[in-house]
């Protein structure tokens, strides 16, 4: 009854946390001005969760014993992932709510720290069940238990003024003593292509933070050693990022939790840390074989001052393993995920270095071969090992149509993620085009009434702003040479008002003729012209053609040069065009963002991501006097081998004022964010379902670089 009782108290003090928590972030919304929407790669079919394996690491026995099976343990919403299992829930419940500390012996709790984003934004959470639901059997989901607790650990400063908590990524939280150790990127860098990730300590008692990382310094995946005395990061130093997407080249720093101080580079090549004990531990890294390896490093603490004694590697050649985790409840043994070319799938793998061995038992592999899983991490007993993976079809909603940000400017417009690429909205904001490969869709803005519209391999959309139903794409490849055969076509909904559900064939037109990668239509807001960008001068430049009839009524050439123009958008107000360029450094892989007037004057350069720096799709804001677009502008948040494949692990969603000035960053995440639009009409902030039938759950894929690497080294496909 006592339990009960703690349990029950603890259920009302989280109610009214979390509806602190709404209230606090409800605060100070005022009048909208629109929706911005973008596409964000393959995350809305993620549906992570945390799950946790027994494991029985005896010290009687040679062998490793595995209890095939497992638990689930986070509950389904969202994305769940990068979990930590606390040394002591209860002390850990008493550092956050004193006032339950007396009856907090009675109760036998269990609890995970991960990192959630749920509500639209990026969270770290502490949950707590009771302990006989994960251990009397690991077979048992926590979802059945009758009580679950759940407390957002922090809400960390506005850095945008008006009251409202930062909008930030969070990533890697642990607990040493009464501080929680995390990633955050709410605070700007300094430079462009800066990454935002530095580490922080927030005292949980008072929700004092910390910033333990430098200024201009980005670091990743922080470690905390047994004691609480080190903290080791993957960090580029004051190098910067200079563009990897696979091996960010970082080293491994080492310094004091408590401030920061005694900062020290101990080795020059690794990432992903973890402590075996105050003076071990274990990193990964690309190894000069090719093959993604984990290592063992030693160092002292001579003054006070970590050096490092040595490095010897764990691994061997001729399979992947990275994301190691160590415990020093159990010495020896290091959970680490792997590539083989026996399976298609990443999974996680404990081995066993007790006694000089290096033996290896799968874990994941034989409960569910067919998923990819990530990033393990020991229980403090070492008694299980936890992960997470794609949760499938169960404990869980079908994917989003529409998933709600949290918008760092509530009082100017929402912001939305959807399940699709390339999307616009029509000129009333009452349907949304966009590309769902293979084929064009059409949908309302509220969810109903989704319909394919077109079948082909289609990119991107936009539609006309007088013909009622009428849109613009391009048919064909998407990343293509010059004189490809990509062409302007334009879908009219026969006899479809807005609302209507006629299901009548639309018709096709092609605009362009001959199919030199002609791409990226977008339409005059007086309904007569069509910008693109067309390779048939050799290179890709903007062209102006008739909106109705196409390059066979009228077509002439708005940009000139031996370089790319593309992606451009034409303003509402109709004085300007927006576009994307590599004219800084043709064929170099940067593109920066610059606008022209319709009749060809007025070129000029609005914004760039420093030397080397990708700026891509602008689009113009409603009243013509801003732009959002995708860039690389600060950097990556996380180790991109830690996450599911991302062909640019670093496009986050920002927007600029045409005159270049007041860059803001909007989406603070680890995946690729990109092909944003705007639109004048405001949307709910709320999450809209997706109502296709047919859905694919888990459709995404590890990182392709992974791959190619294993079969270009042994032959050997995936």
């Amino acid at each position: 009854m006592m339990r009960r009782s703690l349990l029950f108290k603890l259920f009302l003090l989280s109610f009214l946390l979390s509806s602190l928590v709404s209230l606090y972030l409800a605060t100070g919304a005022g009048a909208s001005a629109g929706t911005i929407l973008f596409t964000t790669l393959g995350r809305s079919r993620y549906g992570f969760d945390i799950f946790a394996s027994a494991i029985s690491p005896s010290y009687d026995d040679a062998e490793l014993v595995v209890d095939a099976g497992e638990s689930q343990l986070t509950d389904g919403i969202s994305v769940n992932f990068n979990g930590f299992f606390p040394y002591s829930p209860s002390s850990l419940l008493s550092l956050l709510h004193p006032a339950s500390s007396p009856a907090i012996g009675s109760a036998s709790l269990d609890a995970l720290i991960y990192v959630t984003e749920r509500g639209g934004r990026s969270s770290i959470y502490l949950d707590l069940f009771p302990t006989s639901s994960s251990n009397s059997s690991n077979r048992r989901s926590n979802l059945e238990v009758p009580t679950r607790l759940q407390f957002p650990l922090l809400l960390l400063p506005s850095t945008t003024g008006g009251g409202h908590p930062s909008v930030s990524m969070k990533d890697r939280p642990s607990v040493s003593g009464d501080r929680l150790i995390f990633v955050s990127t709410h605070e700007p860098s300094f430079s462009p292509r800066q990454s935002w990730a530095a580490v922080y300590s927030t005292h949980l008692p008072t929700g004092a933070t910390t910033r333990l990382t430098p200024e201009g310094i980005a670091d990743f995946s922080p470690a905390v050693s047994p004691s609480g005395k080190w903290t080791a990061v993957a960090s580029y130093g004051e190098l910067g990022w200079s563009g990897e997407v696979r091996d960010l080249k970082t080293g491994i720093y080492v310094f004091k939790t408590g401030d920061g101080s005694a900062r020290t580079l101990v080795v020059e090549h690794g990432g992903w840390p973890c402590w075996a004990n105050d003076s071990t531990f274990f990193f990964h890294r690309e190894s000069s074989d090719g093959w993604w390896s984990v290592y063992r490093a030693t160092i002292a603490a001579d003054g006070d001052t970590p050096s490092l004694t040595s490095i010897d590697r764990i691994t061997p050649p001729g399979f992947h393993a990275f994301t190691p985790a160590a415990t020093a409840a159990a010495p020896g043994l290091i959970a680490v995920a792997t590539r083989r070319a026996s399976s298609q799938f990443r999974h996680i793998e404990i081995i066993n270095l007790r006694d000089g061995g290096n033996t290896y038992v799968e874990i994941t592999r034989p409960i569910a071969p067919n998923y990819h899983h990530y990033n393990p991490f020991f229980s403090p007993d070492a008694g299980r090992i936890g992960y997470h993976r794609c949760r499938g079809g169960r404990n869980g909603s079908p994917p989003l149509l529409l998933e709600n940000i949290k918008s760092p400017s509530p009082e100017t417009f929402s912001l939305f993620r959807i399940d699709g690429s390339f999307p616009s909205f029509s000129p009333d904001g009452r349907r949304i085009a966009y590309v769902n490969l293979p084929g064009l869709y059409v949908v309302n803005s509220d969810g109903s009434n989704p319909r394919r519209v077109y079948g082909g391999n289609a990119f991107p959309t936009a539609w006309d702003w007088k013909r009622k139903g009428v849109i613009y794409t391009s048919h064909g490849l998407g990343f293509a040479e010059v004189s490809t055969e990509v062409d302007i076509i334009s879908i009219t909904l026969n006899g479809e008002e807005e609302d209507d559900d006629d299901t009548t064939e639309p018709s096709i037109k092609k605009l362009t003729s001959g199919g030199q990668n002609n791409a990226f239509p977008s339409p005059s807001p007086d309904g007569k012209w069509v910008v693109f960008r067309s390779g048939r001068s050799g290179y890709k430049n903007l062209y102006v053609m008739d909106a109705v009839e196409g390059e066979s009524a009228r077509i002439f050439q708005l940009t000139d040069g031996p370089w790319t123009d593309t992606m451009c958008n034409w303003s509402p107000d109709g004085e300007w065009i927006a576009f994307a360029s590599d004219r800084d450094d043709p064929g170099g892989g940067s593109f920066s963002i610059y606008m022209v007037h319709p009749n060809g004057t007025g070129l000029r350069r609005v914004v760039q991501s420093g030397d080397g720096g990708r700026m891509n799709h602008p689009w113009f804001s409603p009243d013509s006097k801003r732009l959002v677009l995708t860039s690389d502008y600060a950097g990556v948040s996380a180790e991109p081998i830690s996450n599911p494949h991302h062909y640019q692990p670093y496009g986050e969603i920002f927007t600029v004022k045409i005159d270049g000035s007041e860059i803001r960053r909007l989406t603070h995440n680890s995946f690729e964010d990109g092909t944003p639009t705007w639109s004048p009409v405001f949307l709910n902030p709320s999450d809209v379902g997706e109502s296709l039938q047919g859905v694919a759950y888990c459709r995404f894929d590890d990182c392709h670089w992974l791959s190619l690497q294993r079969n270009e080294l042994d032959g050997k496909s995936c």
